[in-house]
């Protein structure tokens, strides 16, 4: 049975969707964790000396509990720290009154200032994946793809148990950062491995959109896993399931793929300098890129500006990002077969312009609820760039250069970090100012103004010796 999963393409499509599934848990999970955490043990904790003084100013044990901060994020009325509750704004709620001030967090500067921090944090994952990447990719020409797998699989272990357990913000920056290490290994050893596994064209686009099902399954779970854990069980109880996940995926590796086997690739493959020159790719990359950038620019300024605007609670954080996930899950297992008969460069035109109108609608909602249409088109319109745009990369490489893989692919992981590297690290700075919808508004119309260019992959020519 072991000597037929070692030869099964299937297993090793398997392996690639566990490992991009537990990646991407990793990377969403502390979205909705983060600024409730920080915002928790840094400005609470900064300002607990002004707690004391609260209860001197509380009325009579008769009355219902004061509000100790006045806030009107979401309506025109105040509420006061003094009064009956038939006076308190926000509809005379009575039974549910007290939650709502718990959730309407007080202290614009600091939440001004987290907005940045949450964001260089969110970034640092991405920026040290895209240094790492030329050098994976390297690595894997020359052993092949067994080892670094293997290696990415045991630095998000690491990075995993390193979460569950840091308390500070440095900590949880030095976490983040180990994990794009890991990241790097495991995406670019695991879609160089499907690539050279899948030679068809028609079949690779299959197997690229099931594997990218376990981006999207991770991206889906993550968030509103993560948000839920926090609040009922705890910031530790989220990392440390996910760190057993990994040991199962460290186990089917060690058991299908044998990670110490060395095997080279028969040929030399064509140096990333090279491929960096070739329009095409960049297209294709800049195309990977820019649809992704307005996720991740949503990803540390969406939760703070619910929490400023919507006065959301904790679980509704990670909640707001299940229609993305959800209808990307949807797309990218829809695109990898429609794709290829529909004109890969067809549905990645069609997906940038409604990533940038999906965005553009974001600021207007009022409501979670408000959010639904708009993530849902931008999940499903990401869903169907990338599904597109991985099998191109792969196309590129056999009609244009040598078909070996994991130069090509390091550069696709490089093009979707530079979106989750810039993304966030930007985000944070353009909505202290101008403002969380102005930022919306820009990432969304360099989407619609890019999508033209997908233009030129609708027949790429090929070089004179692939003829």
């Amino acid at each position: 049975w072991l000597a037929a999963g070692r030869a099964s393409r299937r297993l090793v499509l398997v392996v690639v969707f566990v490992a991009l599934l537990l990646d991407n848990m990793l990377l969403t999970v502390v979205v909705p964790i983060v600024p409730t955490f920080l915002y928790t043990t840094e400005y609470k904790g900064t300002n607990s000396s002004a707690a004391p003084a609260q209860p001197e100013l509380a009325p009579p044990a008769s009355e219902p509990p004061p509000f100790s901060f006045l806030f009107s994020y979401s309506d025109t009325t105040t509420v006061t720290a003094s009064g009956s509750t038939s006076t308190v704004g926000l509809g005379n709620r009575t039974d549910s009154s007290p939650p709502a001030p718990s959730s309407c967090l007080e202290g614009e500067e600091f939440l001004a200032e987290e907005n940045a921090r949450v964001g260089l944090l969110f970034a640092s994952k991405a920026l040290v994946q895209l240094v790492v990447n030329p050098a994976v990719g390297l690595l894997t020409n020359r052993i092949g793809y067994h080892i670094p797998m293997f290696i990415g699989f045991t630095i998000m272990f690491l990075s995993t148990l390193m979460f569950a357990f840091s308390g500070t913000y440095t900590l949880l920056f030095i976490a983040r950062a180990l994990q794009g290490i890991g990241s790097s290994f495991s995406s670019v050893a695991g879609l160089g491995m499907l690539a050279s596994a899948y030679t068809d064209d028609f079949e690779r686009g299959s197997a690229m959109g099931i594997a990218l099902g376990g981006l999207a399954l991770g991206v889906l779970i993550g968030a509103p896993f993560g948000s839920v854990m926090y609040e009922f069980v705890g910031k530790s109880s989220p990392f440390l399931v996910l760190a057993f996940l990994a040991l199962l995926d460290g186990a089917l590796q060690l058991c299908i793929l044998q990670p110490s086997k060395i095997c080279p690739e028969s040929s030399k493959g064509t140096p990333v300098s090279t491929l960096l020159r070739d329009p095409y790719i960049l297209i294709a990359a800049g195309a990977l890129c820019f649809s992704n950038m307005g996720v991740a620019m949503l990803e540390p300024t969406l939760p703070i500006w619910m929490m400023q605007t919507m006065c959301s609670p904790k679980w509704q954080l990670g909640m707001a990002f299940l229609p993305a996930s959800i209808s990307y899950l949807i797309g990218t297992n829809l695109f990898g077969i429609l794709a290829n008969k529909m004109g890969r460069w067809l549905c990645s035109l069609i997906g940038m312009a409604v990533v940038g109108i999906s965005l553009l609608c974001v600021p207007l909602a009022k409501t979670i609820s408000g959010l639904i249409g708009p993530n849902a088109g931008l999940g499903f319109a990401i869903g169907m760039v990338d599904s597109s745009m991985m099998p191109i990369m792969g196309y590129l490489v056999d009609l244009r250069h040598a078909s070996v893989y994991g130069n090509v692919y390091a550069i696709a992981d490089i093009a979707f970090c530079m979106g989750f590297a810039i993304g966030p690290s930007t985000g944070g700075a353009v909505v202290r100012a101008v403002g969380f919808p102005w930022l919306m508004v820009s990432i969304g119309v360099i989407n619609i103004a890019y999508a033209p260019l997908c233009w030129y992959l609708r027949s790429p020519p090929a070089k004179e010796e692939k003829i």
